[in-house]
């Protein structure tokens, strides 16, 4: 175990709980049907559920019995906020020391600048999210109670709440439509604006909170991290908000094309929810929504994708070479070389998992391609936002989601640290030669 890298923990922690979860629900009474389900359904279920991607083969409403729902839920909520972040606090309420090994994986799965404080901050997580999660199933109990019952209506207000906070996307709308998500609420501005807030805490990082509860309202004593991600994350809510407003839901009422064009652009970026139709988005629009699926959210959060982080990264680097600085800048800091690096081999990765995945899918069930690349964006990027074609795939295809869920959520840098632990970095200099760029 000593040899076992923190890279090597995560990936493998994530794995060991994908496969209990598949477990559980191959078991007879988690499904509402006579036999269970089968390794195949219950393994896309777990994969899903832990990578809080919200994909799914077979309605989570209908299909799964009560004690399905609660595993699925249970293995959101570990994977929303990390195998490693759960361990550490169990060891830390037992009264066990917390290694130094321990302290180093959970720095590297919530991505902390430094180890220090990191178990201090691990209860700030843990408590955080609980109130959260309670203050958001609170707020939605009157309109489920409303519609489904007391009893019922108070579990699908906790069930939709951890869904949200932790950007899974998984939904118990089944009882009133199959595979309808949350678009029989589409006019309810309370579900509306409260699953967004959910979606929007959950996908800005455990460091921006802290920051958020350090320093409050002054900005400038902020992590120049949290400064860019929530700049970031409000231009790519926004901009992508008025985008549906004026080309793709101008049809509707003003309120409800407002809540739509909001709730679609906010629900995209790896939350999986969705309250309109996506198959009657214009091809633009569904691109629009692939592009801001990929990206996702933000380092060390309940979110997948590449992360905001990169994508400003890259854009102000572009910005640096257009004016010929020398280095990258944000709020008055210089961004290292190594960080630039790491953001364009993400960028390199993501776009070749994307495309390649995408191409398979199209051309062995004989799909056009622009569906298909919206259900690999939707895997990779941890979303679970569907065109449909998810439930009929075949068994290949099926297991390519799985892989492209899996990898959307250990992310790309920790799975290649972990297979290249054992080789050596050579610190000699091979000789210098230009090469013409552009």
């Amino acid at each position: 175990m000593r040899k076992i890298t923190s890279a090597q923990i995560i990936i493998l922690g994530f794995a060991a709980f994908i496969l209990l979860g598949t477990l559980l629900l191959m078991l007879p009474f988690a499904t509402r049907g006579e036999g269970g389900a089968s390794f195949g359904d219950a393994l896309f279920t777990a994969t899903s559920a832990v990578c809080v991607t919200g994909l799914i083969v077979q309605d989570t409403a209908t299909y799964w019995s009560a004690f399905g729902q609660a595993v699925i839920l249970g293995l959101i909520q570990v994977g929303g906020m990390g195998i490693v972040t759960i361990a550490v606090a169990i060891s830390s309420a037992a009264g066990k020391r917390i290694s130094l090994k321990q302290r180093s994986t959970m720095q590297e799965a919530i991505s902390a600048h430094q180890i220090g404080g990191i178990v201090r901050l691990t209860g700030f997580i843990i408590k955080t999210t609980a109130v959260i999660e309670l203050l958001g199933a609170a707020a939605m109990a009157p309109v489920f109670c409303r519609e489904f019952g007391i009893a019922k209506g108070l579990w699908y207000s906790v069930f939709h709440s951890v869904s949200a906070f932790c950007n899974a996307g998984f939904d118990l709308m089944g009882a009133k439509e199959q595979y309808s998500s949350l678009t029989y609420f589409r006019g309810n501005p309370l579900i509306n604006i409260v699953i967004m807030a959910l979606i929007i805490i959950g996908g800005i990082g455990f460091l921006t909170w802290d920051d958020i509860r350090t320093n409050k309202f002054r900005l400038r004593r902020y992590r120049m991290q949290s400064k860019v991600i929530l700049a970031t994350s409000g231009i790519l809510i926004a901009a992508p908000a008025i985008y549906f407003f004026f080309c793709e839901f101008s049809g509707e009422g003003l309120g409800t094309r407002i809540l739509s064009s909001l709730f679609q652009s906010v629900t995209t970026r790896t939350a999986g929810f969705n309250t309109a139709d996506l198959t009657l988005l214009s091809e633009a629009g569904i691109a629009v929504m692939i592009l801001l699926m990929l990206v996702g959210g933000s380092p060390g959060s309940t979110a997948g994708g590449m992360k905001t982080t990169t994508l400003a990264v890259l854009v102000s680097t572009a910005v640096s070479v257009f004016r010929r600085r020398e280095h990258t800048h944000f709020f008055g800091r210089r961004v290292e070389d190594g960080a630039i690096r790491s953001a364009a081999t993400i960028l390199v990765m993501y776009i070749t998992l994307f495309l390649g995945g995408g191409f398979i899918i199209s051309r062995v069930e004989e799909l056009p391609l622009l569906t298909c690349l919206f259900e690999t964006g939707s895997a990779v990027g941890t979303v679970g936002l569907t065109l449909g074609i998810t439930p009929t795939l075949g068994h290949l295809s099926r297991a390519i989601l799985i892989l492209l869920m899996y990898l959307g959520r250990v992310g790309g840098l920790t799975l290649i640290f972990a297979a290249l632990s054992g080789t050596q970095g050579n610190t000699a200099r091979l000789p210098q030669e230009k090469l013409t760029i552009g």
